[in-house]
């Protein structure tokens, strides 16, 4: 299964597991076992938002599309993520959803105290 990520910044949160040709979407099953080789579902056929392309089944192998939710401090790598190839069953990694931001330096007290006298 070929799985190829769309970046959108949201707060909900994504998990997906795979069971053959069923894939789950935070715990929603989706089974893609009925289509067939060289078939297309189109845009919309899936009836979720997770699903913002076609599902394709190429040489017995899905393609499809997933929504990649991730927060304001997203990584390069979630925010550009490469497509993920799924050949096992089980729970899929996901690229990071957010990492912590950099703390503000801190201004040395002495910096303070001469900005607020130039005020």
């Amino acid at each position: 299964m070929q799985v190829n990520l769309s970046p959108v910044r949201m707060d909900e949160q994504l998990t997906l597991d795979r069971e053959g040709d069923v894939l789950y979407v935070n715990g929603e099953a989706f089974d893609f076992g009925p289509l067939l080789e060289g078939a297309t579902l189109p845009w919309g056929a899936v009836l979720s938002d997770w699903f913002p392309g076609t599902v394709d089944r190429i040489d017995g192998e899905l393609h499809l599309t997933i929504r990649l939710p991730h927060g304001p401090n997203a990584p390069y790598s979630t925010r550009f993520p490469e497509p993920i190839i799924v050949m096992e069953d089980g729970p899929v990694d996901l690229p990071i959803y957010d990492e912590e931001p950099e703390p503000a330096p801190e201004i040395p007290v002495a910096m303070q105290e001469e900005a607020s006298a130039n005020e």
